[in-house]
């Protein structure tokens, strides 16, 4: 399993910009599948950005054009920058990776609140 831990969350006002960060053990670029998931209260865990060997990059309807997954390679770092952000993107953001046993991990997950 590969370890991985997020940062970057934090307190943000409507329309603000945040960008969550996510170290890893490993090199994100031997994964099959890495991105962010996040979760809001009372709701499921819900993908938001993956990028998928052979498939590309996809985000979920809700945060088309406004959010960002990026990868460093030097850094073993993934990156979610978010822009826009509204209230409703308020959950707990967790980054996730698939190797290729098929062995998902999970971060700790970051705290994201977009409020005035």
């Amino acid at each position: 399993q590969v370890q991985l831990v997020e940062s970057g969350g934090g307190l943000v006002q409507p329309g603000g910009s945040l960008r969550l960060s996510c170290a890893a053990s490993g090199s994100f670029f031997s994964m099959n599948v890495v991105g962010w998931y996040r979760q809001a209260p009372g709701k499921q865990r819900e993908s938001v950005a993956t990028i998928t060997i052979g498939s590309g990059t996809n985000y979920a309807d809700s945060v088309k054009g406004r959010f960002t997954i990026s990868r460093d390679a030097n850094k073993n770092t993934m990156y979610l920058q978010m822009n826009s952000l509204k209230p409703e993107d308020t959950a707990i953001y967790y980054c996730t990776t698939v190797g290729g046993r098929g062995i998902r991990s999970w971060g700790q997950g970051t705290q994201v609140t977009v409020s005035s």
